[in-house]
């Protein structure tokens, strides 16, 4: 098991937070009133439910393909692409979930870990199970000798940004996505590699 990376070499697009008296250390791996668990084969279900509530938060439900099938086969298949948390507040009670991957730095020459969807149900927020989650996505990063943690917010969403940099996150400001996908990565895939553009 590694030490977090972060606490003796400084990580690029991050800042140390500023430490106050109400800061602990080491931040609590559990948030009291949240008990956040990896997610099992029994929870898919709740998974799509929160992946369809995030998508509707963001205005992009009509994007969401995803079925249980083939969120069953990323996280449990023979070759799991992905990995979640699930944040549960009683019995049968999912507040949130978080999903993520290991990506890889070049420069750092370490994987890092990439999360891809953080969602807390509109009725827990405010209640300190979206920290929860990005500490305990932290511990993980820092027990698997990660680089990096880190995440894409959308830029109107300035609340999720405050809340991030309160964090100790940096929003990066020159860095943009690039995709590529349906009929436009099919075209792209199709494309001799000689032809002159």
């Amino acid at each position: 098991m590694h030490g977090c990376i972060a606490a003796t070499h400084p990580i690029p697009g991050f800042r140390e937070a500023k430490r106050t008296d109400t800061m602990t250390d080491p931040p609590p791996r559990h948030c009291p009133a949240f008990d956040i668990r990896p997610a099992e084969p029994a929870a898919v279900p709740h998974l799509v439910e929160l992946i369809r509530g995030l998508a509707e938060y963001e205005r992009l439900g009509h994007l969401v393909q995803c079925t249980q099938a083939d969120l069953h086969d990323a996280l449990f298949g023979p070759r799991p692409a992905v990995e979640a948390l699930l944040a549960w507040a009683g019995a049968g009670v999912c507040a949130g979930f978080a999903l993520y991957f290991h990506n890889y730095s070049t420069f750092l020459g370490r994987r890092g870990l990439y999360l891809e969807d953080i969602y807390v149900r509109p009725e827990f927020r405010g209640r300190g199970c979206g920290k929860a989650l990005l500490i305990r996505l932290a511990h993980l990063a820092c027990e698997r000798g990660c680089g990096r943690f880190e995440w894409s917010v959308l830029d109107w969403n300035r609340d999720a940004q405050r809340f991030y940099e309160s964090l100790g996150a940096s929003v990066l400001p020159d860095w943009r996505i690039v995709r590529v996908t349906g009929e436009a990565l099919a075209r792209l895939a199709a494309l001799d590699p000689e032809a002159k553009p």
